[in-house]
């Protein structure tokens, strides 16, 4: 044997041992067969040990795959694979699979990967894969993210890590999150957070009702980028709001004139962690919704990570699959769960606890990671850190409880309830017109509401005569001063 690598180091000698008797086992098993060859390189994975071997007499590669139960027998081992050839190599590859429990990964390592550190505020951690590489991705490019895993499997740790490292880079003025869990157990611990649009929401209606406020938000942020002119949110922050921010700030941060100030449109992340509980109750509407978002919400800064415990065909449609190509599979029951949710086998191989197949959107075949490890108490102590202070007021955030409605009516016709009124049209209606301007901002900021009530009072204004028409991000001039 040429070399042994070991990849995660400090395991102790008998690690080094066990890997080198095994590597003579493999020999021997070849040699006994009249089929010798010469192991090449032994590496020291997280999850298996990896041995590169060569024949030294010609073999035809189709012949390795008839040792894979001698080698079972001989390493006493009975999750062996070989690989004949490996890609782009002129070796074989055959890989046994590590006993007993594996090392968790802590998730606060990862927040000192200078990976993460030096990277764009939507990045975040998945996890190291075998061979110690560290992996990330950004949400912005995702766009929108499918996970599929049976209970157990790490499915909910997962999202508690993009939540988490999405909290530690950005504040509630860049990155809002809509949180949506009927098993009302994982998602709803981050009810005070300051980022979060609503309180994390349980019911299959409101569910309904919060993904079509998204879709009505979305078509609501594209009327601002024709009109200012730009293709996306990244653009719109770079050339429109990041540059009247700053003059604003030069001037002497006048509060009288904040209200000129352009909305600031933070990112939108969408998190449900129960897809099946809502498909149930709802299945084309959940569907038409989730279809919609993901055709078109990128652009304007929305973004959805959505996840289930049964990755059949009636949860992911083949509609709601082609318009979400990242996807991620943690361990399933069947190879048919995997190709549901992959379109190929491997994930019903998955050891569970935060074992993955991570497929991004630009490549062609999933990679193997191991997901890292945030704990309930870290949870609870980051969003009392992050959370809304005593001393500052909160900020408003959606209400989906609505208002009477048949039940017999569509639920895309009561979305958001009724919005032919507002107890607060009057007050921003006098508000408006002592200003002068109108903008959704200067209202959020004069009546201490949150930006969506207030682009729904905005629209009122309008409806009723009170303020123009828009004309991008700049403020509306009041036309009824009555």
């Amino acid at each position: 044997m040429k070399k042994v690598t070991s990849i995660f180091g400090g395991r102790g000698e008998q690690e080094s041992d066990d890997i080198k008797q095994l590597a003579k086992s493999i020999h021997d098993t070849f040699k006994d067969f009249n089929a010798p060859i010469e192991v090449v390189e032994a590496i020291d994975g997280y999850s298996s040990y990896h041995f590169h071997i060569r024949p030294t007499k010609p073999m035809r590669m189709k012949a390795f795959a008839g040792f894979v139960d001698d080698l079972k027998y001989a390493l006493q081992n009975d999750s062996v694979e070989i690989e004949a050839p490996i890609p782009n190599k002129k070796l074989v590859g055959i890989t046994v699979r590590k006993k007993g429990a594996l090392p968790d990964i802590d998730f606060n390592e990862a927040l000192e990967w200078d990976e993460y550190k030096e990277s764009d505020p939507l990045v975040v951690p998945i996890g190291i894969d075998e061979f110690g590489e560290r992996h990330l991705t950004n949400i912005a490019r995702m766009p929108h993210g499918l996970i599929a895993g049976t209970t157990g499997s790490g499915k909910s740790v997962l999202l508690h890590t993009i939540v988490n490292a999405l909290i530690e880079k950005n504040g509630p003025d860049t990155v809002r999150f809509l949180f949506i869990d009927p098993k009302r157990i994982e998602l709803t611990l981050y009810n005070g957070l300051p980022h979060l649009l609503t309180p994390t929401i349980t019911q299959a209606k409101k569910s309904i009702q919060a993904l079509a406020w998204a879709v009505k938000e979305m078509e609501r942020r594209y009327d601002i980028l024709e009109a200012e002119g730009v293709q996306n949110i990244k653009y719109y922050h770079e050339k429109i709001y990041k540059p009247a921010l700053e003059k604003w700030r030069k001037a002497g941060e006048d509060k009288k004139a904040s209200h000129e100030l352009p909305e600031s449109m933070p990112y939108i992340v969408i998190v449900v962690d129960e897809l099946n509980d809502i498909m149930a109750a709802y299945p084309q509407e959940l569907e038409a919704c989730i279809v919609r978002l993901a055709q078109m919400a990128r652009a304007v800064g929305i973004h959805m990570i959505l996840s289930t415990q049964r990755p059949s065909t009636n949860v992911i449609t083949g509609t709601i699959k082609a318009n979400i190509p990242t996807r991620i599979a943690l361990m399933v029951a069947s190879q048919i769960d995997s190709r549901t949710i992959l379109d190929t086998t491997g994930a019903e191989k998955l050891r569970g606890s935060g074992d993955l197949l991570f497929l991004p959107s630009d490549q062609p075949k999933p990679i193997r990671i191991q997901g890292l490890k945030v704990l309930e108490d870290e949870i609870i102590e980051r969003v009392k850190k992050y959370g809304v202070k005593d001393e500052i007021p909160p900020m408003e955030t959606l209400d989906f409880d609505g208002r009477s409605q048949s039940e017999n009516d569509a639920v895309f016709a009561a979305m958001l309830g009724n919005e032919d009124d507002d107890e607060l049209f009057e007050e921003a209606k006098e508000a408006v017109i002592q200003a002068g301007k109108a903008s959704t901002s200067y209202i959020q900021r004069k009546l201490r509401v949150g930006y969506s009530r207030a682009a729904r009072l905005m629209d009122l204004l309008e409806a009723n005569g009170v303020i123009g028409p828009a004309k991008g991000a700049e403020p509306r001039k009041v036309i009824n001063d009555d």
